[in-house]
């Protein structure tokens, strides 16, 4: 290894083999923590980096290793006997009841609390550690109501007011801007410097290298080197992680946009709750234009590209589509109409877990020749194209008929995008299409998005990846709840102002 070893590790992780069917997610995996240090876990999808912090989390029993905490050999059976361990686990996907408030969230399900809990002093609590952490929210709000940086902070302070003294965070700023990631940043180092420790599993190099002490890389279940952060770069790491040169800037073609493909002329529509999502939303995407919608999400974003899809009603306005009004049309004529859809929510949308990646990558085609004749399917056909398109997207499967729910969260994102950039002829709506990819797949798709644009296809990228949109996009759009904040040139575009415009700052001037 190039990194010393911490001298006391808080935690230790020995040979740690977890598989799956088809899968050896964690091969022999040793890890170390100390007190008071960051540890970064990076790698590609599929690397084992979730599995391995689900294994010291309670969510996964390991096949074989052992787990000590502060030198003692320990078993980890359940979440809860995570948590006695003092290991707390904030997930990329919030585990919070929207209906319950940030006091009741913080103490749902807590071991040792009498049946009728003094809410008065937990929320005292909350409040104390609120102050102390810099974790600003209030205890009485219902998570519903929060913003998705708010929702994280409910998620730490939970992690806090049951004494964790080892924090996991799975992709942490996903969902931030920017100055709340740089808040984030705070809060960890406030926790250092009390002797708490955390491990990170992302993908983006600037946190690595902001966030972490040492860095850890796993490929295929191993581990293949550690490092200490100041001495390595993100150009080394990358390299490390996905074994060639990564390109960290798109390289595309001057910006020579043709016909309106897409047009929302004053669009409302409603959320699940039946409250406002677009308010008055009014933009165009030309062919050949890739247009980033850039926004915390939670300001209309998945409703904005449900309306377009079919899969959310208009409450008033107009859609067009190639110049013919689409407004409340069904999926299937828009998907007709040549629309693709990379969708919010990968696994309730975008991909049947109980299916083949075989069959969930014939989903848009099943109807149609090479793949079917009149009501037949053709299943040698099918996976023949399978085969083509696992080869071509490197979605790592142990076969095409490997159901998809098998395979790591970035897999059955490459699923989805394969499917939908291999059947787009006109429209791409994508929404975060790079979330949870590592940065290999992430380079690819960034890369077959603007392919898509030079092709003369009309893109819609919704990202809350500034670094994304600005390598990506031809032009942004900010969108706060459900309304335009500003339309500009991508080459324009302010990082800094383009976080504040994220956050509801009104700019002093906009152009349109």
């Amino acid at each position: 290894m190039d990194a010393s070893e911490p001298k006391v590790p808080l935690v230790e992780m020995r040979g740690i083999r977890k598989s799956f069917p088809g899968v050896t997610a964690c091969d022999g995996v040793d890890l170390r923590l100390g007190r008071g240090e960051v540890l970064a876990l990076l790698g590609e999808n599929g690397a084992g980096k979730s599995t391995l912090m689900n294994v010291l989390a309670g969510l996964y029993r390991p096949d074989e290793g052992e787990i000590r905490i502060g030198g003692k050999p320990v078993e980890i059976r359940s979440p809860r006997d995570s948590a006695a361990h003092g290991v707390g686990m904030v997930h990329q996907n919030f585990m919070l009841v929207d209906t319950m408030t940030v006091a009741e969230n913080v103490v749902l399900g807590m071991a040792g609390l009498p049946l009728v809990p003094d809410m008065a002093e937990v929320k005292r609590s909350v409040l104390e550690l609120a102050e102390k952490y810099g974790l600003r929210v209030d205890p009485d709000a219902y998570v519903w109501q929060l913003s998705v940086g708010e929702q994280q902070r409910v998620e730490i302070l939970k992690q806090l007011y049951r004494k964790a003294e080892i924090l996991v965070l799975d992709e942490p700023t996903a969902v931030l801007t920017p100055q709340e990631s740089e808040e984030l940043n705070v809060v960890v180092q406030r926790m250092k410097a009390e002797g708490k420790s955390a491990v990170f599993i992302t993908h983006k190099m600037e946190e690595v290298m902001t966030f972490s002490d040492r860095v850890m890389v796993l490929r295929k279940g191993k581990v293949v080197v550690e490092k200490v952060t100041s001495e390595t770069s993100p150009r080394d790491l990358a390299k490390l992680m996905v074994g060639r040169e990564v390109l960290f800037r798109v390289e595309k073609k001057s910006f020579e946009p043709g016909a309106v493909i897409l047009e929302l002329k004053d669009v409302r529509a409603l959320d699940d709750r039946g409250l406002p999502a677009l308010r008055d939303l009014s933009l165009k995407v030309r062919a050949g234009e890739i247009l980033g919608i850039a926004g915390v999400a939670g300001n209309g974003q998945r409703e904005l590209s449900e309306v377009i899809t079919g899969l959310r009603p208009v409450s008033s306005g107009g859609i067009s589509i190639n110049c013919v009004e689409t407004t409340n049309k069904t999926p299937l004529e828009i998907i007709r109409s040549g629309v693709s859809h990379i969708p919010q929510d990968r696994i309730a949308v975008g991909a049947v877990g109980d299916m083949s990646v075989a069959s969930n990558l014939a989903m848009k085609g099943y109807r149609d020749a090479p793949i079917s004749r009149g009501v037949l399917l053709l299943p040698r056909r099918i996976l023949d194209l399978a085969r083509r398109m696992i080869e071509s997207f490197r979605i790592a499967t142990p076969s095409p008929e490997t159901r998809v729910k098998f395979l790591s969260g970035g897999n059955i994102q490459k699923t989805i995008l394969a499917r939908e950039i291999e059947s787009c002829r006109s429209l791409l709506v994508a929404v975060y299409p790079s979330r949870g990819l590592d940065i290999g797949a992430t380079e690819a798709v960034r890369k077959e998005l603007v392919a898509q644009r030079d092709a003369g296809m009309a893109v819609l990228l919704v990202s809350e990846d500034i670094e994304e949109l600005l390598s990506v996009a031809d032009t942004v759009l900010v969108l706060y709840e459900g309304r335009a904040m500003g339309t500009f040139p991508s080459a324009e575009a302010d990082p800094e102002e383009l976080g504040l415009l994220m956050a509801g700052v009104e700019r002093k001037e906009t152009v349109s």
